[in-house]
């Protein structure tokens, strides 16, 4: 939510396991650059040491996950907690903060307002700073100057006010070839010109000059290290962190700095005259490595033949996000990787995953957050979530929120019956023996209905095993009102990715 609305969210938990099993949501806020504030209640003061009721050293266990941690010991002391909390939260990177507030405390009381002291509101956006006119000069030839470009755009871009607007301007004005991290979709939208994200890794293996905007060089690039990438390749790069500066890599160019207004002080100095020319041999490569990938990923959407695979199954969702305004939350193992490919995102912000830190049981939450926010600010925007079934299994109970809350959030289960690949009902009914050694530790239940659950806590649900069922059923779904919808989807047991040329995740050689 907070990075929705670009304001702290707030969170409010019990002691003890309460604190504890919020502490995966701080981290994941703090990793993916988020803002938002964790207020839990603990044990009273004249109870610590004598084996309260909860009692656990909260401060210590959360304060590897936040930027900053507090605990008020006067009732007067708490707006000065809470104030800090929200400057440290949205200042600089954002991230989680944690105020504990102690059971004593809480229960006190005053006798007037008037007693408790009122720090200054907290000045929201944040200011912001721009690197000096040398220093973007500085980037811009080292652009100019290369024969393999190619700009990164990372969700940092997303967050900056200014800076979707900005990178759009920069990379029409300049046609440089771009791709962006998954955070990074939809600051530029995925069918503008010049995107290389099909030739992915063919334009990170050999391009000279990279531009990161907000984005990191972590494992989500692979470090920025060969074989992935060109070993003498040059790196300039945006951020507001400066600590993020020769991450992995030593920094060509290393610009600190709101990124809206650091990209808009480069194009007033780049000019009108200077873009990167179409007739390149790096251009010609870059568009016929595209070419190939889409083709593969396209043969593959285009079979519809039952079961479904993956990119057939994306093929609906895909052309009705095209002609609607969608916050995605996609969450999965191949259901997400896929994803990343075949779902377009248009407006900034409107793709919400694994992130950074990888985290799974997302997915139902996410939509909870995007749906409260569509309602409050951007009523015709719809929420749609795209999940595996092991994703489902992390949050599925979330439905009971959704429909007590009216919300009407779509969800999507890509359902292989297991984690990668499952068993089919008739492989499943074969297998003698105890299930709990017999079973693949992968495999969950054959074709489990999922839609039966959702119409139990008063959504509606759906089957499908069909392009133009998966298509009926996402119109059916978007014109309720007021309440979830869930269409699971049947496809093959053993669908796969397309084959990639380097795994994943960049391994240690050690």
């Amino acid at each position: 939510m907070g990075y929705l609305s670009g304001h702290p969210a707030v969170c409010l938990v019990v002691s003890g396991p309460g604190i504890l099993h919020a502490i995966g949501g701080l981290a994941n806020a703090t990793v993916n650059c988020w803002p938002m504030i964790c207020i839990g209640g603990a044990s009273d003061v004249d109870q610590e040491g004598r084996g309260a009721f909860q009692e656990w050293p909260q401060l210590e266990s959360a304060r590897a996950a936040c930027k900053y941690v507090s605990r008020p010991t006067t009732v007067e002391a708490i707006p000065h907690h809470v104030e800090k909390a929200v400057r440290t939260c949205m200042y600089g990177r954002p991230g989680a903060v944690y105020i504990d507030l102690p059971g004593n405390l809480v229960l006190t009381s005053v006798d007037s307002e008037d007693t408790i002291p009122c720090p200054p509101k907290v000045p929201l956006p944040p200011p912001v700073s721009v690197p000096p006119l040398p220093i973007t000069q500085m980037a811009i030839d080292v652009l100019k100057g290369a024969k393999k470009p190619l700009v990164i755009i990372g969700k940092g871009a997303a967050w900056s006010e200014r800076g979707p607007l900005a990178v759009q301007r920069f990379l029409t004005r300049t046609q440089l070839p771009w791709l962006v991290t998954p955070g990074g979709k939809g600051v530029v939208p995925d069918e503008m010109a010049r995107c290389v994200g099909p030739a992915r890794s063919y334009a990170l293996k050999e391009a000279d000059t990279i531009f990161l905007i907000g984005a990191r060089l972590n494992w989500m690039l692979h470090f920025g290290m060969p074989p992935r990438f060109n070993p003498n390749v040059k790196i300039v790069q945006v951020d507001l962190a400066p600590e993020e500066f020769h991450q992995n890599l030593r920094t060509e160019v290393p610009l600190c700095g709101d990124i809206g207004e650091t990209i808009s002080q480069m194009l007033g100095q780049l000019g009108t005259s200077w873009k990167y020319a179409e007739n390149t041999e790096w251009w010609t490569n870059l568009t016929a490595s595209s070419a190939k990938n889409k083709k593969a990923v396209e043969a593959m959407a285009v079979d519809h033949s039952t079961p479904l695979n993956y990119y057939a199954a994306y093929h609906p969702i895909r052309e009705f996000l095209r002609e609607n305004d969608v916050i995605v939350v996609n969450e999965g193992a191949n259901t997400m990787d896929i994803g990343r490919t075949m779902m377009p995102n248009a407006l900034p912000k409107r793709r919400l995953d694994a992130g950074t830190f990888g985290t799974m049981g997302v997915g139902q939450g996410y939509a909870i957050a995007a749906a409260l926010w569509a309602r409050d600010h951007s009523p015709k925007t719809k929420v749609l979530v795209v999940q595996g079934d092991s994703a489902f299994g992390f949050s599925g109970m979330e439905l009971e929120t959704i429909a007590r809350y009216k919300l009407p959030v779509v969800t999507v289960i890509l359902n292989n019956s297991g984690i990668y690949r499952g068993l089919s009902p008739e492989d499943m009914a074969s297998v003698d023996g105890d299930p709990t050694l017999q079973f693949p530790v992968l495999s969950l239940s054959a074709e489990c209905r999922y839609d039966k659950m959702c119409e139990s806590l008063g959504g509606v649900g759906y089957t499908a095993r069909t392009v133009p069922e998966i298509k009926q059923c996402l119109a059916k779904s978007f014109e309720e009102p007021s309440r979830p919808s869930l269409i699971n989807v049947f496809i093959a047991t053993d669908s796969e990715r397309k084959k990639q040329e380097h795994n994943w995740l960049t391994r240690s050689k050690m």
